[in-house]
């Protein structure tokens, strides 16, 4: 047999091969478009940070670390509502923030309330006589940081929080232990907080000998586990999310529009969940 016609023999048996494979769907389950359902809901800034706020107090290294470790959650916007659910009481707003972003012009400002300090959980429990210092020093591995962000880059993984101190404030205190100890860290951050460019390359630019006009802070870059209403959802309900867009008016403005995909049982439960939610009111008042 002539070497071509051998040659095209066995193109057309790996042809064949080939689709052979792609026609066996017994041997490959696959989902149909019929198995799916999808569904949208509009979160706003406040709403997000209770969701996130729910669905960290379930993550399982979270919830290991308070069976048998240490939770430090450190001060925050978002993380006043992780604190909430994690100690299963109130925190005055106002009480547990560093910095805060107002509007330039206008808009509501704190109350002024008494400072509270860092929450932190050695072994299941509320330890209110240890300092933020004495409980890093507690940190092996697996325990648990929880610290917010300013800006959010999703597609990479990165957030940054702005800072004025010469030290890096909350951030440049406890990323050490975190990562000498090998404990978690956990960023809870809304999707609000998603800037234009990727975060290393503004903390970059943020670092540069620019004479600034007015009071330009420093960003200090965190790599950890990011956890917005994405990872939210598909904690609590088990669906897939993806944002669909952004803002909105009469109370809207910064909200997160998510469309959710999953099975019918899974959709409708993260709608339950979702407006069990909607309704929480804005952080300032």
């Amino acid at each position: 047999m002539r070497p071509c016609v051998i040659v095209a023999l066995m193109l057309l048996l790996a042809t064949a091969s080939l689709f052979a494979s792609e026609a066996a769907p017994e041997s490959r389950p696959q989902a149909t478009a019929g198995d799916v359902v999808q569904a949208q809901v509009v979160l706003t800034v406040s709403e997000s940070k209770r969701l996130i706020a729910k669905a960290v107090a379930r993550m399982p290294v979270v919830e290991r670390a308070l069976r048998d470790g240490v939770v430090i959650v450190a001060k925050g916007t978002t993380n006043t509502y992780v604190a909430e659910e994690l100690a299963g009481e109130p925190v005055p707003r106002g009480a547990f923030v560093y910095g805060r972003t107002y509007p330039a012009k206008g808009g509501k400002a704190l109350p002024e309330v008494e400072a509270v300090s860092e929450v932190i959980f050695v072994n299941g429990e509320r330890r209110r006589d240890l300092s933020l210092d004495e409980a890093l020093d507690k940190l092996e591995p697996g325990d648990v940081v929880i610290k917010g962000a300013n800006a959010l880059d999703y597609q990479n993984k990165t957030a940054g929080v702005l800072t004025g101190s010469p030290t890096g404030g909350t951030s440049g205190k406890v990323l050490p232990y975190v990562v000498a100890r090998k404990a978690h860290l956990i960023i809870p951050v809304g999707l609000e907080k998603q800037t234009a460019f990727p975060v290393m390359d503004i903390a970059a630019r943020m670092r540069e000998p620019v004479e600034s006009l007015n009071d330009i802070p420093s960003m200090f870059l965190l790599t950890g586990e990011i956890f917005t209403e994405i990872e939210a959802l598909r904690l609590l309900a088990g669906v897939s999310v993806f944002q669909a867009a952004s803002g909105g008016i009469g109370g809207a403005e910064g909200a997160v529009r998510l469309v959710l995909r999953g099975t019918r049982n899974q959709v409708e439960a993260a709608l339950r969940l979702v407006e069990g939610i909607q309704g929480e009111p804005p952080f300032v008042e």
